[in-house]
């Protein structure tokens, strides 16, 4: 079986298995991408916040920390959901169980719209950006990351030893479907060049500000040897943009 979207996230071992490796004191998705999105994000202080895809809310719960307004969290998995009403009870934060394709964008409504590793999960992401557009106001910003191209171009590495030290890029311009063993599960995902994203976001209307590719910093790594790994392979795109 191939999940598709957040459906392995309610596979129950998947999900535990999941919230393990975010969990690592080394996690790449904190020492790497985690900085870089905070950076982006900048002062949220009074903002009004939705983030598609928001996982377990913590990164939400840290937002309202920080000053956020109102965080609004959308996710597909209802274990997910069950995590992130946990998180955030007790806060101005709210979150609703909904895949993003069926999801209604009020219009103007928010000062932020983010997305966290989820959009390479989206196999009709024109419409999602077109949406993005539609409920942001006027001068609103939406920050994203995906998985980098290169890593969705081709599964071959994926099949390999947990600590590759090498990618193979092959297929890059064939873009679509892609089948990836992850977490002793099959999960689908659909590959698009950086080209690709960038010019979706433009046909959706959005000023393209700022685009990384998180690379690592020393300072965030408590391992020299894990901090040289890092450095082989890239592992994040993330687009910042404006209405």
């Amino acid at each position: 079986m191939s999940y598709k979207g957040s459906q392995a996230y309610d596979n129950h071992a998947f999900f535990e298995n999941y919230m393990a490796r975010r969990k690592r004191e080394q996690s790449p998705n904190e020492v790497m991408e985690t900085p870089v999105f905070l950076e982006k994000l900048g002062d949220v202080t009074g903002k009004h916040i939705l983030d598609l895809g928001c996982g377990d809310a913590r990164f939400g719960y840290g937002l309202l920390q920080r000053g956020c307004e109102h965080f609004v969290g959308v996710d597909g998995s209802k274990n997910m959901v069950e995590a992130a009403n946990t998180v955030l009870e007790g806060t101005k934060g709210s979150v609703y169980h909904s895949p993003l394709e069926s999801w209604d964008f009020e219009k103007h409504t928010y000062n932020v719209v983010m997305s966290r590793l989820v959009f390479h999960y989206i196999e009709d992401l024109q419409t999602i950006f077109d949406q993005v557009f539609k409920t942001l106001s006027n001068q609103g910003r939406f920050i994203f990351s995906v998985q980098h191209p290169v890593l969705t171009s081709s599964i071959e590495s994926a099949t390999k030893s947990p600590k590759k030290s090498n990618w193979i890029v092959d297929d890059y311009f064939n873009t679509g479907q892609r089948i990836e063993p992850w977490i002793e599960e099959q999960v689908i995902k659909y590959h698009r060049t950086t080209e690709d994203y960038f010019a979706m976001l433009k046909r959706s209307g959005f000023s393209i500000e700022d685009i990384s590719e998180c690379s690592p910093k020393r300072e965030n790594f408590s391992s020299e040897e894990e901090y040289k790994r890092r450095k082989r392979i890239p592992l994040f795109l993330l687009f910042s943009c404006k209405k």
